[in-house]
């Protein structure tokens, strides 16, 4: 791996950019955001005299985003290129929006361009199961760094009809799927196996280990995983070939784990919350940005040889976690985990309500129709092997109940990250 300057890219190097970018970045937000002109009244750009310095500065939140936008701006409106808008997760409350000028996209592009040289190389045909409608969306961004790499991009937008989207596979001669994880597993349990892709990139939400797995077995393809949310510029990083994690786009992102609770920074190894800081963004910077993600850096070095940092895959986010009885913890990692091996199981939803003082986990099932009439048995035989619900079984303090729904939804879910509605008070 090679720097700009033709000479090995050493980890002193990235964060030597690194720091000098941090600068540059924290001057430029004081000096032109009205959020961060009072955020950071009292921290200065001249006090970073290490990226560890960064521990100092106060966090930015989702809510902070939410409350006024527009004060987090850099530059005038007319040089913004794209607004994205991001609904809240909940029933109600203000949308995020995040803000990005032409320079702040061409970055994206970049990384995305480098990105998918792992999966994809010139001729190659990959087909875009993402939005990509609208000029600066995500699948226009990614179309733009295939074209870069000489790569064929293929844009289709979110799959509506599984054999549709399966023709088209086999009619393009499609080489490389790149999609939200639910919808490519629906590809491929309903398909048969049919249309085979050579690779495929999971990204949008995070990527359970089971559907990786089903995926490789049904389709015998290569699996990655890509780490990204729209307030990183959409990419933040991806795996490569050895599969040992994530690698960090750390040229244009400086990330950090924390105590989720106590805001402290972790040591390496240790899981925590995901915090980011743009390094190279003009239009609409963030400055440890808490992302409510869950991870840890990985302190082996990557059998690839990378001096990039190196993350474990994302398991979920700290707002999925519920509590079931009086003190067992359920996620929606371990659900995913438990369910997606099962045979013929497309997705599932998923709410935890009170009845009678006592929780009900309540599973919507979406499910080959071959295999409707077990999936209820093999549903409640899993979901009694995740400890904490064996627990509160045991305990008494949780009911379960099983619903087999229509298949024909999955392809319809959209883009939302998946989770537990909890209606309890």
């Amino acid at each position: 791996m090679v720097g700009e300057t033709g000479k090995p890219l050493t980890r002193e190097a990235i964060e030597a950019h690194q720091l000098i970018k941090l600068r540059e970045t924290i001057a430029w937000v004081r000096q032109n955001s009205p959020f961060y002109s009072r955020h950071l009244a009292n921290f200065e750009a001249a006090g970073l005299s290490c990226l560890k310095d960064l521990e100092r500065f106060p966090f930015t939140t989702a809510e902070d985003i939410r409350n006024d936008p527009l004060q987090f701006l850099c530059v005038s409106q007319s040089e913004i290129k794209r607004v994205v808008t991001l609904p809240t997760s909940g029933t109600t409350g203000d949308p995020k929006r995040i803000y990005f000028t032409e320079d702040d996209q061409e970055l994206t592009i970049d990384f995305f361009c480098d990105g998918m040289s792992t999966l994809a190389g010139p001729g190659d045909r990959v087909l875009i199961l993402l939005p990509g409608e609208r000029p600066g969306s995500v699948g226009d961004l990614l179309l733009k760094g295939l074209f870069r790499l000489g790569a064929i991009g293929i844009p289709h937008g979110l799959v509506k009809d599984v054999e549709t989207t399966l023709d088209i596979m086999e009619r393009e001669r499609v080489d490389t799927l790149v999609g939200i994880p639910v919808q490519i597993l629906a590809l491929a349990r309903l398909g048969g196996g049919r249309a085979a892709p050579r690779n495929i990139l999971l990204s949008t939400d995070y990527a359970p280990k089971a559907v990786t797995e089903v995926l490789r077995e049904l389709w015998g393809c290569e699996v990655f995983t890509h780490y990204g949310m729209t307030e990183m510029g959409f990419g933040g990083a991806v795996e490569c070939q050895a599969h040992f994690g994530y690698h960090m786009r750390e040229g244009d992102l400086l990330f950090e784990i924390i105590d989720p609770v106590t805001g402290h920074p972790f040591q390496e190894g240790e899981r925590g919350e995901v915090v980011f800081t743009t390094l190279t963004r003009r239009g609409m910077p963030l400055i440890r940005y808490r992302t409510g993600d869950t991870s840890r850096f990985i302190p082996e070095n990557c059998p690839c040889g990378t001096v990039l940092k190196t993350m474990e895959q994302i398991k979920g986010r700290i707002e999925g976690n519920v509590r079931l009885g009086a003190s067992h913890i359920l996620t929606m990692a371990a659900l995913d985990e438990a369910l997606f091996p099962l045979p013929g199981l497309l997705d599932f939803s998923v709410s935890l309500s009170c009845e009678k003082g006592k929780d009900r986990l309540h599973l919507g099932i979406y499910a080959l129709e071959s295999h409707g009439e077990e999936m209820e048995k093999l549903v409640l035989s899993a979901l009694q092997r995740v400890p904490s619900i064996q627990a509160a079984c045991e305990e008494d303090a949780l009911s379960l109940s099983v619903e087999i729904r229509r298949e024909g939804w999955i392809p319809m879910r959209g883009a939302g990250k998946r989770r537990i509605e909890d209606s309890r008070e």
